[in-house]
């Protein structure tokens, strides 16, 4: 006989954010396009697969209005991304879901076209190498990609045989000629970047019946067949008439330095001229004004031992040849607006540019008015909340602007923004915000030399004099950052929900405060910024609702650094998590990925004088160190190196049964981040368990999937 007994669901969690299954499973947006006629925005969602293993990725349509709901446009397994409109409102995307048409090939990462009118999606152009990045003309029926060729290969024929070659060969072996060789988690070489344009091929079966939506298949042209390994990670624009594509360059330099150039890609005979190339100094392309004339580039100068990068903002007039070779052909734009800017778009009439910019804990919009058509420069901020905006768009006639919005209250979401007002609306999102488990805060402290150290406060709900919480000061990687945005890998509210109030600070070396916050801790990670951190946590403590007598300090890569430094310096805290972290400078400054940035920013002596690993013998607080195997740019070796000085010289050290209060969760695939989801989700009940243990004196269970 049947069981009729009723089946009892899982309880419902309080939030999202006190079940880690519940927490992976927020629907998560990123990137947004607007259509050339403001009737369409699309944006990339992320879901949780049904194992709990991935995220697929999908496009979403989004009603710039704000009166219909969202709704998904693609669906696969493998998932769509990227997706960039045609001037006439088709929707490019890549993917690498199987092709229809050619259902015995292996699936790579190729262009697909979606119809403006409607109808399925279709693949448009696919390679063995796959596509990186679409992009296209605002104006022109004009569209490129990114995508990556074996460096001798002398077309896309040969290119495929190269690389059916290697695999077939089981060959993975790449013979280097420059620096650097890899970047982040990724191995560099032995294919390189070039920039093509996408244009009708020949047809191979002219006059043969077909449906009316037959079309010829497109082919490349490879517009950049000499820039070698010079467009790796370069930012690239799209003129509005699709004639000119302007693009960063690296150049290299003497002892294994680069830095980069500015240059333009003739699209029509696929000529490359320099424009902008000046010692000491790089620059970046924003985008072109609509006239097609004026170009934003962003400059960044070479950082120092002793001083600070700085980013600026400048116009470049490329309708004639003045600006070749010569940095004097640039107009500074709002020198004297003391933040690092970063140009989003010009509005329609070219009267001025919208940038976001970190800003005392927050990114706005702003708007920065053009000389030509103002008296006087201008800065304005637009948006007026506490929120961090990026995606910016604006629409046709210039009276709203599109952007994903997030801060700590909330993650990525889409808004219309009324450009007069600064009011912003929340479109209609595929998915609900998450409810919070607590309330934020801001607060601030004094340092000893009187500069304000701002912060965030995550509190828990219920946290009062009556009942404190116990503080968990998060330090940010970077270090040039600022705690201002949604994170989904270092997210407070996860920690809220066990109870702990979270501090976040932007101590120096932060962004958003001017550039004197940043050069305050320049060269000297251990001073300022840690005595910044002690004095914003100082103010912390003080409150009736935290419990000064537990505590703990966490951060990941420079926050990481600083939390390893933090361990060295004082004993307050009751346990310390550092992740990815960089524990011997020496070490560390000829192992990263980017051994010709970091020699810029410490002497030998000034990297040893500011190095945890020579404090080792001062450690006496538990330390969790966690790192990743395939993280270049802080190399596993600072972990186990942190990991086995701790065991061998620390108050802590192992016992003779070897035995310590540290742990060491070590993740063999995974890189500076821990992406796949159910490692995260082990990355969030490790740190529970041994926060737990050391803070609140509780025996908590470690994951089973650990095997212990």
């Amino acid at each position: 006989m049947a069981n009729l007994e009723p089946v009892i669901p899982d309880e419902q969690p309080l939030t999202p954010f006190h079940d880690l299954d519940h927490y992976l499973s927020i629907p998560r947006v990123s990137g947004l396009a607007l259509s050339p006629d403001g009737s369409r925005l699309v944006t990339t969602v992320s879901t949780l697969n049904g194992k709990g293993t991935e995220f697929a990725t999908a496009l979403w349509e989004l009603d710039p209005a704000g009166q219909k709901h969202a709704r998904r446009i693609t669906r696969s397994a493998k998932g769509e991304a990227g997706a960039a409109f045609a001037a006439n409102g088709d929707v490019y995307f890549t993917s690498a879901r199987p092709d229809p048409d050619s259902p015995d090939e292996e699936p790579v990462n190729a262009l697909w076209m979606l119809p403006s009118d409607g109808g399925e999606a279709r693949v448009v152009l696919s390679r063995p190498g796959g596509i990186s990045r679409i992009m296209t003309a605002r104006d022109a029926d004009a569209a490129f990609v990114t995508a990556e060729v074996l460096a001798g290969s002398a077309d896309e024929g040969d290119d495929a045989e190269r690389r059916k070659s290697r695999k077939d060969k089981k060959v993975s072996a790449i013979l280097h000629s420059e620096y650097p060789v890899r970047y982040w988690d990724a191995d560099l070489g032995p294919a390189q970047p070039r920039i093509f344009a996408v244009e009708p091929g020949e047809d191979t079966a002219p006059g043969k019946p077909a449906t009316v939506d037959a079309t010829a298949p497109l082919a490349l042209r490879n517009l950049t067949p000499d820039a070698g390994p010079r467009l790796r990670e370069a930012e690239t624009v799209v003129s509005p008439d699709g004639k000119t594509i302007y693009s960063s360059y690296a150049k290299p330099l003497a002892k294994a330095d680069s830095r980069s150039i500015l240059v333009a890609v003739d699209v029509a005979s696929g000529s490359l001229k320099v424009l902008l190339d000046h010692e000491g100094m790089s620059y970046f392309p924003g985008p072109v004004s609509p006239d097609g004339r004026t170009l934003v580039v962003v400059s960044e100068s070479d950082s120092t031992p002793h001083k600070a990068p700085e980013i600026k903002l400048h116009l470049l007039d490329v309708s004639g040849d003045a600006a070749v070779d010569d940095a004097s052909g640039l107009q500074p734009l709002a020198h004297d607006w003391d933040r690092w800017a970063k140009p989003a778009a010009w509005l329609p009439d070219g009267s001025a540019i919208l940038v976001t910019a970190d800003d005392d804990g927050a990114s706005p919009v702003f708007r920065v008015s053009v000389p030509s058509a103002a008296a006087e420069v201008g800065v304005t901020r637009v948006t007026q909340d506490s929120a961090a905006y990026t995606d910016v768009a604006i629409s046709p006639e210039g009276r709203h602007a599109y952007a994903l919005r997030s801060s700590y209250a909330f993650p990525p979401e889409a808004v219309r923004i009324d450009l007069a007002s600064g009011e912003t609306t929340r479109l209609p999102a595929p998915a609900e915000r998450p409810a919070s488990p607590g309330r934020l805060e801001r607060i601030a402290a004094s340092a000893a030399d009187g500069s304000r150290v701002p912060a965030y406060l995550a509190l828990p709900e219920g946290a009062s004099a009556g009942s404190p919480a116990p503080l968990l000061l998060w330090i940010h990687g970077g270090p040039l950052g600022s705690w201002n945005a949604w994170t989904w890998r270092w997210n407070p509210w996860l920690l809220a929900a066990k109870g702990y109030a979270v501090l976040l600070p932007d101590p120096a070396l932060s962004t958003g405060y001017g550039q004197s916050h940043i050069q305050r801790g320049w060269g000297s990670w251990g001073k300022a910024p840690f005595t910044d951190l002690m004095a914003v946590t100082d103010a912390a403590v003080e409150r009736p609702d935290i419990d000064p007598a537990r505590t703990a300090a966490m951060g990941g890569s420079f926050g990481g650094y600083m939390a390893n430094w933090v361990a060295g310096k004082t004993d307050r805290f009751k346990a310390v998590v550092t992740h990815a972290s960089l524990w011997a400078l020496d070490q560390f400054g000829p192992t990263t990925d980017a051994s010709q940035y970091w020699l810029k920013e410490m002497t030998e002596e000034m990297a040893l004088e500011n190095s945890p690993h020579l404090h080792a013998e001062n450690i006496s607080t538990p330390m969790l160190v966690i790192h990743g195997d395939k993280d270049y740019r802080v190399p596993i070796g600072e972990g186990l190196r942190l990991w086995y000085e701790l065991l061998s010289k620390s108050r802590l050290a192992a016992d003779d049964d070897g035995q310590t209060p540290h742990r060491f969760l070590y993740f063999p695939d995974e890189n500076h981040w821990i992406l796949k989801p159910q490692h995260a989700k082990v990355w969030y009940q490790v740190v529970e368990w041994f926060l737990a243990r050391n803070v609140l004196g509780q025996e908590t269970e470690l994951p089973p999937e650990l095997g212990l």
